[in-house]
């Protein structure tokens, strides 16, 4: 087995189109719909289901739920052959050589994740997997947390099988992309197909199943698998909200909220991107801060509540607090802090977060040293001046004329801007200090000493 790569980029293998056999285990909408697809893909398709109502509706030609299209595949499917049901797990494992999870994971009333439906099929499974020679592959479909594969799919298959992950059978995690409504058109035309896996094997096999997807496939590792379709759905509810509040705040000052959300989208560079979607260190500078109290306090005068707008800066104050805790936790009391402005190519100090973040350790009791290149006190003025000295009122002590000097003198540093100078003083880190990366400016093998990124 090798590992597969965590960064999401593809890897390139050999694919080769062929008939599979594929057992489906949960006919709701996710499993269902991916049956139907499936068979009207030409491969051989058993549903299974502990519900006699919805198998027979399968076998019977007709759709288990209201779904666009549906019904229609999958009497082709029956016609053809392709597609059966039954409630037999067993039956399914010995007639497939790929079983694809599709069961529900509700929550529980305090929010957490219900997986008895996993945890019973994964058992089904397994005790079918212990009569079979051939391997197998078990793909987890349903949307689960991360680790969920590695701390209970994978261990519930070899306590029942009596077989070992990555010999008698694989795990993969293949989110989907579906949604009501629009699930067979979102089946053939995704914004991506991605497979977790921990080995290109298992990937391969399973992305055998994808050959005639116009889309690209991306192998990544099984908890990167089972993250993604959070941090879609977390989106996706949070695209929602925003225009809803948006939508609010314009109707109280007489605003077509749609025409300004019709003008937000239009932009492809910075809004509708990956510009601003890279976790990293907390914003600040001269408008975005200012721009969010403004709107809320707005908001506030017509009476309005937006939760999610005014969460922003409560939320980019923990990401400095957090920072900052990170830093407490070394015990070390000597930092040294690589950036003041508020992002890199600039000498902006206005409402800084590294400025932020610097009064917090200063007034903990650190000794503090800093530097930027594109920070010169001596050019300074006006209102960045006027805030600086209001923040830190001695900070032409605390400021370094090199790296090199700010290397030397510190036990932690703190990379808070990127500085391409980082890669040619890559020499003068000791193995004593740490590194408290916020913007993976460098990589980990490349410091001599302690490595913390802030998100990876």
């Amino acid at each position: 087995m090798h590992p597969l790569h965590t960064d999401g980029h593809s890897v390139s293998h050999e694919v080769i189109t062929c008939t599979m056999e594929i057992a489906i285990f949960g006919l709701g909408y996710v499993g269902a719909v991916t049956a139907a697809c499936f068979g009207q893909e030409g491969h051989r398709v058993i549903g299974v289901d502990t519900d006699t109502y919805k198998v027979a509706c399968i076998n019977e030609g007709r759709s288990p739920i209201v779904e666009r299209h549906l019904e229609e595949f999958i009497r082709r499917g029956r016609e053809t052959g392709r597609l059966t049901a039954t409630t037999c797990a067993d039956e399914a494992v010995v007639q497939s050589e790929i079983a694809l999870i599709c069961v529900g994971t509700p929550s529980r009333r305090n929010g957490s994740l219900n997986l008895e439906y996993v945890e019973r099929v994964c058992r089904q499974i397994g005790a079918a997997l212990a009569q079979r020679q051939e391997p197998y592959t078990v793909v987890m479909r349903s949307t689960v947390l991360p680790g969920t594969c590695e701390g209970l799919v994978v261990p519930t298959l070899e306590a029942s099988s009596g077989k070992r992950h990555g010999e008698g059978f694989h795990v993969c995690m293949n989110p989907e992309f579906l949604r009501e409504g629009s699930a067979i058109h979102d089946f053939y035309h995704p914004p991506l197909t991605v497979i977790g896996a921990q080995s290109f094997e298992a990937a391969d096999r399973l992305a055998q199943l994808y050959t005639d997807i116009p889309a690209e496939c991306v192998k990544t590792d099984l908890r990167t698998a089972e993250m993604l379709k959070y941090a879609n759905n977390a989106f996706h509810a949070l695209k929602i909200t925003f225009a809803n509040e948006i939508g609010a705040w314009c109707k109280q000052e007489g605003v077509d909220s749609h025409v300004v959300m019709r003008l937000l989208t239009m932009d492809t560079k910075l809004n509708i991107s990956a510009a601003y979607l890279t976790p990293g260190f907390a914003f600040g500078g001269s408008c975005l801060p200012k721009d969010l109290r403004a709107l809320v306090y707005r908001a506030h005068q017509h009476d309005l509540s937006l939760p999610t707008l005014e969460s922003i800066l409560v939320s980019n104050r923990l990401q400095i607090e957090r920072t900052a805790e990170t830093i407490v936790q070394m015990g070390k009391k000597r930092v040294g802090v690589v950036g003041l402005a508020f992002k890199a190519g600039t000498d902006d100090l206005r409402e800084s977060p590294i400025v932020a973040l610097c009064e917090h350790l200063i007034g903990k009791g650190y000794s503090l040293r800093i530097y930027d290149p594109n920070v010169s006190l001596a050019a300074i003025y006006g209102s960045n001046k006027a805030y600086i000295e209001r923040e830190i009122p001695h900070i032409q002590a605390l400021m370094c004329d090199s790296l090199a000097e700010l290397i030397e003198q510190s036990e932690v540093i703190v990379l808070a801007n990127r500085d391409e100078s980082i890669a040619d003083h890559l020499h003068c880190f000791r193995a004593d200090q740490t590194v408290i990366d916020l913007t993976r400016s460098v990589s980990p093998e490349n410091i001599r000493g302690r490595y913390i990124g802030l998100y990876w």
